[in-house]
């Protein structure tokens, strides 16, 4: 449940154990944003997560295919289900995916460092979804998993 922070945020990330467990747990990863340029975040950020085992499903309608996956030009039009949402969009577009999110059934939405919307996260966590904010998702497998 969010609880105001000392620093005036009116949200709270879930603890290390949780997203341990969401991590240890989650098997596909639909990463909306992500790049086919090898010099982007996005895409060396896939990468290892699917050299960890994770099925990657990009969401780009940019880019027909990235890291050999198709690459969906919208998150409603990916056909499996998806265990994390992960955002690679700037804030303003946070809410529009957090509420794809929740249309799709997604566990979690996991939004890259910098990437903040109180907006998107309450609104994940009352319709269910784990949601993690302003954290990277390769440093937070490393330092949890690695």
């Amino acid at each position: 449940m969010p609880i105001k922070g000392d620093i005036g945020k009116s949200w709270e990330n879930p603890t290390p154990d949780k997203i341990r467990r969401l991590l240890q747990t989650a098997h596909t990863i639909a990463v909306v944003g992500l790049s086919s340029n090898p010099a982007k975040a996005s895409y060396g950020i896939a990468r290892y997560l699917e050299e960890q085992g994770y099925r990657i499903i990009p969401v780009n309608p940019n880019e027909p295919e990235i890291l050999g996956e198709k690459s969906y030009s919208d998150l409603l039009l990916v056909p499996e289900s998806i265990d994390i949402v992960n955002v690679f969009r700037r804030a303003d577009a946070a809410l529009e995916i957090t509420d794809k999110a929740i249309s799709i059934g997604a566990k979690a939405i996991w939004f890259q460092e910098s990437i903040i919307s109180e907006e998107s996260f309450r609104k994940g966590e009352k319709a269910g979804l784990m949601v993690v904010m302003d954290r990277c998702i390769y440093k937070e497998h490393s330092r949890l998993l690695g």
